[in-house]
């Protein structure tokens, strides 16, 4: 399984390699990146499936709305396209609120982001 957090102004895309659960604000979008990867479990059943969500954050660590899908492929039918994009942005609104240090929240507070959900296998 491999997520991948960008911000779509600059286009940046980091990996999410697995870490230890933090206990300090985070402090960079590799951080960010590594929280938001520990709350995806995929769904069982899919196969070389995908959804990139769109999103931003405010200062507080919260969504600015509801993560909106920018590109979908998922093997199967409507209902299991929707059951599998449905999964994607419970997990990440799920994850809310996350905890920025002060000069991170600065920096990414309205941005737009893109986050790739995989299936996994």
């Amino acid at each position: 399984m491999k997520l991948a957090i960008g911000l779509a102004a600059a286009s940046l895309f980091v990996a999410i390699a697995a870490d230890p659960l933090r206990a300090e604000p985070l402090g960079s979008i590799e951080e960010v990146s590594d929280a938001l990867g520990k709350c995806w479990t995929p769904p069982a059943g899919f196969t070389d499936s995908f959804v990139t969500l769109k999103f931003g954050f405010r200062g507080n660590g919260t969504l600015m709305g509801p993560p909106q899908p920018t590109a979908i492929r998922v093997t199967g039918d409507a209902d299991q396209r929707k059951a599998f994009v449905a999964a994607a942005t419970e997990a990440l609104q799920n994850c809310m609120p996350l905890e920025f240090s002060k000069e991170l929240a600065d920096e990414i507070a309205g941005n737009v982001f893109t986050l790739q959900f995989n299936s996994g296998e």
